[in-house]
């Protein structure tokens, strides 16, 4: 009779069905986690969160969130990407529904806009982790630094395709133009949420109207008839050439 031997490895391996629950479990406490640190984040700064801070908002042991992160610089890093996830989400992808040009340059503006005045009271990571780190290096720095230069570009990509589409100035600066257009969200973020100024939101918007009219692609104007037929620039001409006669005489 052959005798059997369990093999102690073989054991030792979790069942299958077991272990994805475990790495879901893992995956949905991380998810818990991130969610509470970018919320506290945004009320005292990438620079004040820290592995305790998150632990004692989510009733967890500091030992608990480390071992998900295994650092402070890698939990500030965790939150900028989820920030940056959720912006172009709710910002980016959001506008990508309006056909490309104006429309769409405007839906980006106009999202965006949602998404500063839901942070006047909280904070925006892009702008408050500027102030933070823009003397710093590091790693935190690059990840918040590509997030906002990431966006910069959708931005100015926007304008390229408006400007492709006939409805801005090929002739003007596409990065000259996403600049003025993030200088606005600044200045919103600043007037609101520093000066309280309730006129805030619609001097941006009036500001982007003012930005898409200078910018606007001007038509040729149709030459304006008078009632004797000429145009104004033939009769002003003919008008100079009889003064120029009289003058010889």
């Amino acid at each position: 009779m052959t005798d059997h031997k369990k093999n102690p490895k073989v054991e030792s391996l979790p069942v299958p069905e077991a272990g994805r629950r475990v790495l879901i479990k893992g995956q949905q406490t991380k998810t818990v986690i991130i969610d509470a640190a970018l919320g506290l984040a945004s009320q005292i700064g990438l620079e004040g969160l820290s592995i305790g801070a998150v632990a004692e908002v989510t009733g967890m042991s500091k030992s608990g969130v480390f071992a998900h992160f295994g650092s402070r610089e890698e939990l500030q890093i965790s939150v900028i990407r989820e920030y940056h996830d959720r912006f172009e989400a709710e910002v980016f992808y959001a506008a990508m529904q309006k056909p490309r040009g104006v429309a769409r340059l405007q839906a980006m503006f106009d999202n965006w806009m949602v998404q500063t005045s839901a942070e006047i009271d909280s904070g925006c990571i892009y702008i408050s982790g500027a102030v933070e780190f823009d003397d710093r290096t590091g790693p935190v720095r690059d990840a918040l630094a590509s997030s906002v230069t990431t966006w910069q570009t959708a931005l100015r990509r926007a304008v390229e395709l408006a400007q492709a589409e006939g409805q801005l100035s090929l002739e003007s600066d596409a990065h000259q133009i996403a600049f003025e257009i993030h200088g606005l969200i600044l200045a919103l973020h600043y007037e609101a949420r520093f000066l309280r100024n309730p006129a805030a939101t619609d001097r941006a918007r009036r500001g982007f109207s003012h930005i898409l009219a200078r910018y606007a692609t001007e038509p040729t104007p149709a030459p304006v008839k008078t009632p004797d037929g000429a145009a104004p620039s033939a009769q002003w001409a003919s008008l100079a050439k009889t003064q120029r006669k009289n003058s010889d005489h």
